[in-house]
């Protein structure tokens, strides 16, 4: 166990790589509910989520969710969040943990338009079910089948396991299908024990904030404070999909309008280790022949490849973000090789 933004958390259960290759085969359980969420409501609600966030909100509807972008006026990266609606004047805004303090003073010093927000962390917890048998150990446990919900969908049924106040959402953070369930503080150990006593049989494992990290990296996904932070855009991220220069005015449109026009000038990649080398954050990034370019902002070994990994940005050169290119990784005096590779990292191409 370890304090994580004002948590206990655990690190790992019955181990990291235990956790990280249930998720893979079959199942595993996490408790996020460190989580942020924030309610939006009100007739301004949809004006001043549009404005907060780089993706287009106007795509969604009711029952649909969108992953973005949260950005100051010069395009760094306040947050990463999701965005939930549930009618034009009903959003939820899922942020992260350690940025809950600072996303909602920004968001309460930047809401001309009046609309109503109101923090509800405290009273919300979060579930995540992950992996392959994800949806029949939901079912298992639940009765119902949400097999065939979409990715980025969510629905509120009238009562599952027992709990009656429930969002199950098809998102997730590890690269695997599952869904997220968002419940009421006082319902989450009743729904914790339910699908871990349906998934036993499966092979579920409860996962920390071990498995979640190399999970999460294997598939590529950004952490925030690592790979995305205030001095960082979503262009040079690998983020241009969920930031739409074209759908009106949002807090660092102008910037980020400029800085695709000028050209970005560095690119965050993802790379694999070819010799014995786990990259971790801080280590250098460096050219063939030593010149160090860059900073590797995630690194793990991967479970899956039994090899290392990472992200960090470099130069946006041909010669260094092309896949199959190679770089080295150095640190204390000792370098190793890697070649860059577009993430999902553990998925055959």
């Amino acid at each position: 166990m370890v304090p994580f933004a004002g948590f206990d958390m655990p690190v790992q259960y019955s181990g990291i790589i235990d956790e990280h290759t249930a998720v893979r085969t079959a199942a595993g359980l996490f408790d996020v509910s460190h989580m942020g969420e924030v309610l939006v409501t009100g007739p301004e609600a949809f004006a001043f989520v549009q404005n907060l966030v780089t993706n287009d909100v106007s795509s969604l509807y009711d029952g649909k969710a969108l992953y973005s972008a949260m950005c100051q006026p010069d395009g760094g990266i306040i947050d990463d969040l999701l965005v939930y609606r549930w009618s034009e004047e009903i959003y939820t805004l899922v942020i992260n943990a350690s940025r809950i303090v600072e996303d909602l003073a920004w968001m309460r010093a930047n809401n001309p338009m009046g609309a109503n927000i109101k923090d509800v962390s405290d009273i919300t917890a979060l579930i995540a079910l992950q992996g392959p048998a994800a949806f029949e150990i939901l079912k298992a446990a639940s009765g119902l089948d949400y097999s065939g919900m979409k990715f980025y969908h969510f629905e509120r049924p009238e009562s599952i396991m027992g709990c009656n106040h429930v969002v199950v959402s098809r998102t997730g953070y590890t690269g695997e299908p599952g869904v997220e369930l968002y419940s009421t503080t006082q319902d989450a150990p009743v729904l914790w024990d339910a699908l871990l006593q349906a998934g036993a049989e499966h092979g579920i494992r409860p996962a920390g904030l071990g498995a979640r990290d190399t999970l999460r990296l294997e598939a590529g996904y950004c952490l925030y404070g690592n790979d995305i932070t205030l001095d960082t855009n979503p262009l040079e991220a690998g983020l241009a999909w969920l930031t739409k220069l074209d759908a009106g005015p949002f807090i660092g449109r102008d910037a980020l309008i400029k800085a695709k026009e000028d050209g970005i000038q560095r690119r965050l990649v993802g790379f694999v280790a070819t010799e014995r080398g786990i990259p971790r954050n801080g280590h250098d990034i460096c050219a063939p022949d030593g010149t160090v370019i860059g900073t590797v902002t995630s690194g793990t070994q991967s479970p899956v490849l039994s090899t290392g990994i990472g992200m960090g940005y470099v130069p946006l050169d041909p010669a260094f973000t092309t896949p199959g290119s190679s770089l080295k990784v150095s640190a204390r005096g000792r370098s190793f090789n890697v070649t860059v590779a577009k993430p999902p990292f553990h998925i055959d191409r």
